[in-house]
């Protein structure tokens, strides 16, 4: 088998998403494999923070301030990217996120859900990735090929209590990967595919709160998930490593509108 299959050298990828915990470990490993990583984002000091980590490491990174709910600034960021790189390969549309207000904690009822809350988390989530994935698109067939690669969850096939906007968004995610896939092989050929990730449980900023306690013993909600994942562990920012390394490279190349879960068997247990 040529290692060229699975080579990631030169590959042109813009990311969204990019400076978060997750995001930050998979720039860095694209950059270490030989990726170009076109970090977009809000927060200028995070964007700069990350490219130059990149780079200190030897890796080639490039910032662009956009945001992924506001089409205008989407297009402005395009251009940029159009101006210094001519084309794309592969789009990773990792925005998201959760809010207070769109989640129904026990002491609430759904009458005390936020909608304004609602709206913001749908719009992070799946506007967030519908739009640059429409704004982008003409870079990647400009290069007669394209890969869009979206961030889903657990969530979105297995609905959690509490997180319900969250939840409703990324099954968003899955529904539009999957029409996204046929979409782009009917119009646009069999050089373009569309997949997801579907991270199990891995500890954040966002979440860490919720999974484990000030002395880092787990809560009641952490102990949950634990005893319903297999491989009893939460996940580490790197077990996403090999999956997203599948998925960039041309080993999947006949692999589209697939939903793949890195969550330590949770998914595959029924409780009993």
């Amino acid at each position: 088998m040529s290692s060229s299959l699975f080579s990631l050298k030169g590959k042109k990828i813009a990311f969204s998403g990019a400076t978060g915990v997750l995001g930050t470990s998979m720039s860095l490993y694209l950059a270490q494999e030989g990726a170009e990583v076109l970090i977009l984002g809000r927060t200028p000091t995070k964007i700069e923070e990350l490219v130059k980590e990149i780079q200190a490491k030897g890796g080639k990174a490039y910032g662009y301030i956009c945001d992924v709910t506001d089409e205008a600034s989407i297009q402005s960021a395009a251009d940029q990217i159009e101006k210094e790189h001519g084309y794309i390969d592969t789009l990773i549309n990792a925005a998201g996120g959760n809010m207070p207000g769109a989640v129904i904690t026990p002491d609430k009822t759904i009458k005390d859900l936020e909608l304004d809350a609602l709206r913001k988390v749908m719009d992070l989530n799946y506007l967030g990735t519908a739009i640059p994935s429409k704004i982008l698109l003409p870079l990647m067939l400009k290069n007669g090929k394209g890969n869009i690669l979206n961030i889903s969850s657990m969530a979105a096939s297995r609905p959690m209590t509490r997180v319900m906007g969250y939840a409703s968004a990324k099954a968003a995610i899955d529904n539009f990967t999957k029409f996204l896939s046929v979409e782009l092989c009917a119009k646009h050929g069999p050089e373009f595919r569309v997949n997801a990730i579907a991270p199990g449980f891995f500890l954040t900023e966002q979440n860490r709160t919720l999974l484990t306690e000030s002395d880092g013993s787990l809560t009641g909600r952490g102990n949950q998930i634990i005893t319903h994942t297999p491989m009893a562990r939460f996940g580490k920012p790197e077990d996403l490593n090999g999956a997203l390394h599948w998925l960039c490279s041309d080993a999947s190349e006949f692999v589209t509108g697939t939903i793949v879960a890195v969550d330590g068997g949770f998914s595959a247990y029924s409780g009993v």
